[in-house]
């Protein structure tokens, strides 16, 4: 068991930041390597003269980050690939707070359900026959497209079969094989959306046409008074606004794709997580001819898996399949299989309804906490998803208020590279990664760096 050097500026506060930023350090540097079994929370806390729940603290956020795990009966040691995590959050002077996420859109980690996963990657293991790890159908696994299909025809509303669809690594690279396959000459996106994503998308060979998004949604009309053949659309959950599109714009966007003999790309982005309204089914169950599905497990599950499925009309999904061949032959089939099993099993859904439960208290602490320390800030598109969009108060500043946010723990974006013109000051907020308890804290940490601005 190793003996910690750690240094607490107790002036300074955030005593748990301070130890999970001394011990995060330690393994990177390499003072600390991986199996290296780390004091036991309540000895730890002694040594240091403070109580038991800081250290605890401390501990759970190293192992959501990836630094530390930890087992019953085994203690907290240091992960075996701990030494290489990279830095969450970027260098700066002085003690850091705990980091709950990369992007506001990243899912809590730490619920990851490890057992469950295991068992699935296990009876893979133990039943799969030899040639099955062999080279596929560069598609995907029969057995996972026939249970996806099940759970999108069940949940989504869809109307897919599974020689319809073909599993890719995430919606990145689905919508990457599709703008391969269409070749569009104009490509409509949603603004503000993901500054993210258009790299993907220009080096993919799209020209983007910017499209204004209000509170139905992306705006039809304007979309008409432009030059595209396709449109990327995020209908049940947009991003960053968090508005659903309307049943008239759905309508609305059908006809003007079935009249021009045009493709509507739905993005079904945050669709598994609702809190305050009923499902929305997705677009393409209405019309399947007109519209090309891409999903993934990135915010049910994890991104890192890199699973994620296209699904479109025959002669496209074949399209996609051959183009998904010539590039990289298909996804890795254990992670396929054991999907399926997940999903047959009923992992999947159980899952799903966890962390729904969970995201609805994160996400309420979150608002309370908003709404009684900065009640200036209006808060919208919070009725699902796993992150808020922020109007903020005028005079204030979005890079500040983000970089303010980072250093509470908070993830958190900047609104104005999103636009393809100026518009008020916002900033996307996640609340995924921040456990209940800690958002009030968090909130009037923001308050008190921000109250200069107001």
């Amino acid at each position: 068991m190793a003996d910690l050097h750690i240094a607490i500026n107790r002036g300074k506060g955030a005593i748990a930041g301070q130890i999970a930023s001394e011990v995060r350090d330690s393994i990177r540097l390499g003072r600390l390597t991986p199996g290296t079994r780390l004091p036991a929370s309540r000895d730890l806390a002694a040594d240091l003269g403070v109580s038991r729940g800081v250290v605890v603290e401390a501990y759970e956020q190293l192992v959501a980050e990836g630094f530390l795990i930890s087992r019953v009966g085994s203690g907290t040691q240091v992960a075996p690939a701990a030494a290489r995590a990279p830095s969450p959050t970027p260098p700066r002077s002085g003690p850091r707070a705990p980091y709950y996420g990369h992007r506001p859109t990243s899912p809590e980690l730490g619920h990851f359900p490890r057992e469950r996963w295991l068992a699935a990657v296990r009876h893979v293991l133990a039943t799969v026959p030899a040639d099955a790890l062999d080279y596929g159908d560069p598609g995907g696994v029969p057995e996972l497209r026939e249970e996806l299909a099940g759970y999108l025809r069940r949940v989504r509303a869809a109307d897919v079969r599974a020689e319809n669809l073909v599993i890719v690594g995430g919606v990145a690279q689905g919508l990457s094989l599709i703008l391969h396959v269409l070749t569009p000459a104009g490509l409509a996106v949603e603004d503000p959306s993901s500054h993210r994503q258009a790299p993907l998308l220009r080096r993919a060979g799209a020209e983007l046409v910017p499209v204004p998004v209000d509170e139905d949604g992306l705006d039809v009309a304007a979309l008409r008074a432009r030059r595209a053949d396709s449109v990327l659309v995020t209908p049940a959950h947009q991003f960053p606004t968090g508005v659903v599109l309307s049943p008239a714009r759905r309508a609305a966007l059908l006809e003007w794709a079935r009249e021009g003999d045009r493709t509507i790309l739905e993005d079904d982005y945050d669709a598994e997580f609702r809190f305050d309204r009923d499902p929305v089914g997705c677009l393409q169950g209405l019309a399947p001819d007109r519209v090309i599905l891409s999903g993934s497990v990135s915010k049910a599950l994890a991104p890192g898996l890199r699973l994620g499925w296209v699904a479109a009309p025959a002669h496209l999904a074949d399209a996609v399949r051959r183009a998904r061949g010539e590039l990289d032959l298909g996804s890795p089939v254990i992670e396929q299989y054991a999907l399926a099993h997940f999903l047959r099993t009923g992992g999947y859904d159980k899952h799903l309804r966890r962390m729904r439960r969970e995201y609805h208290r994160r996400r309420d602490a979150l608002v309370s906490a908003l709404a009684e320390h900065v009640p200036g800030v209006r808060v919208r598109g919070i009725e699902a998803g796993l992150h808020a969009y922020l109007d903020l108060p005028d005079g204030w500043d979005e890079d500040e208020v983000v970089e303010a946010a980072l250093e509470l723990g908070l993830s958190a974006e900047a609104v104005a590279p999103m636009r393809s013109s100026a518009g008020p000051p916002a900033v996307v907020i996640g609340f995924a990664r921040v456990p209940a308890r800690k958002a009030a804290e968090a909130v009037r940490g923001l308050k008190v760096r921000m109250s200069g601005q107001e």
